[in-house]
């Protein structure tokens, strides 16, 4: 897939490293909320190994109170400008504003992230003119409301729907068919039953024929199963990365580059192995 100025072989899969530049998300909230500071911490990742890195100006935390379009803007478009001109990676803008999108795909972004799938008025139209792949998210409500007691029929069947009516409003926008990514939202408006039955059937969803991405990294479903908090959550990271990548997604997005890469790195030998055998 061709992201911008880089071509990414996504028949193996990838790591992409998060870079909150926000001071409230879950794991490392203020952190890297400073051009410098963030420079540091994407040069790391993109040293362990990771394709992508994945920069967020706007925490969408369970219950994370909504910012203004310019703090966005003025958290995210430095740190775009800095790192298109210093690193070797794919750089991605987690974003669900149309102006944001736009100003980030100017200053060096190659791929648009967004949890809303390009569902705020103008999104559409905006990644449509942007002209790079998106990847679009299922989220059942907002981060202000997601977690307050979310049911669904069959939790597959309800994300598939969505996700193709989100392609369909893509295709219809005039976004190609080989600039889509799909991405099911593990802990998005989901129960820790939903999250693992959506892992259990994450091929229903691989089989829709668009490149997968997930994010599961320290996130609740590992809390909630493991009783760790979020600073002890490396193993259960690894371990959903590493079932996420054998069952066919090609951008596990996580905190934690340099273990992951060495999982990833696993799998794919397998998965190499596997195709070889196949083939004879």
């Amino acid at each position: 897939m061709h992201f911008k100025h880089t071509e990414v072989d996504l028949l193996t899969s990838h790591v992409m490293g998060i870079l909150n530049v926000t001071p409230d998300s879950f794991s490392d909230g203020g952190r890297y909320n400073s051009v410098e500071k963030a420079l540091d911490k994407a040069k790391q990742m993109v040293e362990a190994g990771a394709t992508f890195i994945d920069i967020g100006g706007e925490s969408t935390r369970p219950g994370a109170p909504a910012i203004t379009e310019q703090e966005e803007l003025d958290r995210v478009i430095p740190v775009v400008e800095r790192l298109s001109n210093t690193l070797e990676c794919v750089l991605s803008v987690d974003t669900s504003n149309p102006v944001v999108m736009t100003q980030a795909v100017s200053a060096g972004v190659g791929l648009i992230n967004d949890v809303r799938a390009l569902q705020v008025p103008g999104a559409l139209e905006a990644a449509a003119k942007a002209q790079v792949p998106v990847c679009l998210m299922h989220m059942k409500g907002e981060p202000t409301t997601m977690q307050a007691a979310p049911s669904y029929e069959d939790v597959a069947d309800d994300v598939i729907n969505f996700l193709l009516a989100r392609v369909d409003a893509c295709k219809q926008a005039g976004i190609d068919d080989d600039k889509i990514l799909l991405d099911p939202g593990f802990g998005f408006g989901k129960t820790l039953d939903h999250n693992y039955q959506l892992l259990a059937e994450l091929g229903r969803i691989q089989h829709l024929g668009y490149p997968l991405l997930v994010g599961m990294s320290r996130k609740s479903m590992i809390g909630a199963l493991t009783g760790k908090p979020v600073e002890q959550r490396l193993a259960g990271s690894i371990a959903l990365a590493t079932l996420g990548a054998h069952m066919g997604a090609k951008i596990i997005r996580v905190h934690d580059v340099d273990e992951t890469v060495d999982a990833i790195k696993i799998v794919t030998k397998i998965q190499q192995i596997k195709e070889t055998i196949q083939g004879a």
